[in-house]
């Protein structure tokens, strides 16, 4: 698969294959993609916590609240992304600057698991809503967790949705 194609098969998946586990190598594949995602001044300031089996249970069951997010209980695979600190040369950039470098860094990670879990044949879908201090507790987590990301192979009948994107006239100009 090429990047476009890759960007062209990737979609939230909310229909996970519970009975497919998700072999080592391809989730192997997915870390190290995140690994070698950019990041202000490499600083990489973040974790990625990897929960199967019983912890994974829980970690979805803390990203269910309200109804929420029902479909994580089905993936066998739940990466918690966490929040660590700058590295000094970010730090002093994020606080000249006034940017939240950690946060852009975390995006961009993310991106790169989830373009690779795509290239592996995985579904995966970013979750925002979730219990925190829940979720720091069950991964023995002292700084804040920002995304839970599932993973797994979609159900067989899980199609690929037309993408709902605004138009390039609208995201893009030139001066």
């Amino acid at each position: 698969m090429n990047f476009y194609e890759i960007v062209q098969a990737r979609q939230s998946c909310r229909s996970y294959d519970s009975t497919r586990p998700v072999e080592q190598e391809k989730l192997d594949a997915v870390l190290e993609s995140a690994r070698l995602s950019p990041s202000a001044c490499n600083g990489q300031p973040y974790h990625f916590t990897v929960c199967r089996g019983e912890s994974a249970a829980a970690v979805a069951k803390a990203c269910s609240g309200m109804g929420m997010n029902k479909f994580a209980a089905d993936a066998p695979v739940l990466i918690v992304v966490s929040e660590e600190n700058y590295v000094a040369s970010a730090a002093f950039g994020a606080k000249v600057k006034g940017n939240d470098y950690r946060s852009i860094d975390i995006g961009i990670a993310t991106a790169y698991l989830t373009a690779e879990a795509a290239a592996q044949g995985l579904g995966t879908c970013i979750l925002g809503w979730f219990d925190d201090q829940k979720i720091r507790d069950i991964c023995g987590l002292d700084k804040p967790v920002r995304l839970v990301i599932t993973l797994g192979y979609p159900k067989e009948d899980d199609a690929l949705r037309p993408k709902k994107r605004k138009e390039i006239s609208q995201l893009v100009s030139e001066k």
